[in-house]
């Protein structure tokens, strides 16, 4: 065999490169690497590269930043939109007397009082009924 060349064994004589590793950024040094590229102290790239930084990385801390800054602005428009759990309520302290229930009037006049008229098929069925709850549950039923 002439010349035949073993690659599965690396060769001592040849230099390998570098494994490379990631760099880690502390929160303290991205937030003010994106503070000074949110204010506008020249390009992106011009933060970036004054910071030893890839200019797209940066570019993406930047919009992540963003996007979790509106993210919490939502919610706390939510959290003052919503309404509260509990509301608490103040009852009169009537003592030893309970409130009168109101006088009911003797007859409905006719401006209090609902005409209804219900159709199904040949049948045609007419009510006048006044105007108070359970008239209202009577028809809810009826017309459920």
């Amino acid at each position: 065999m002439r010349g035949h060349m073993d690659t599965s064994q690396p060769d001592p004589g040849v230099a390998r490169p570098p494994k490379r590793s990631w760099r880690r950024h502390c929160d303290e040094f991205k937030s003010h690497v994106i503070a000074m590229a949110r204010q506008g102290h020249g390009s992106v790239a011009a933060v970036a590269l004054a910071n030893g930084l890839n200019a797209n990385m940066l570019r993406r801390w930047v919009r992540e930043s963003e996007m979790a800054d509106d993210a919490s602005a939502a919610t706390r428009t939510q959290a003052a939109m919503s309404p509260p759990a509990f509301v608490p309520v103040t009852l009169a302290d009537f003592g030893d007397r309970t409130p009168a229930a109101p006088e009911p009037s003797a007859a409905p006049s006719a401006s209090e009082r609902v005409t209804v008229e219900i159709r199904r098929g040949t049948t045609s069925v007419s009510a006048s009924l006044p105007m108070d709850a359970r008239s209202a549950a009577w028809l809810r039923d009826v017309l459920a």
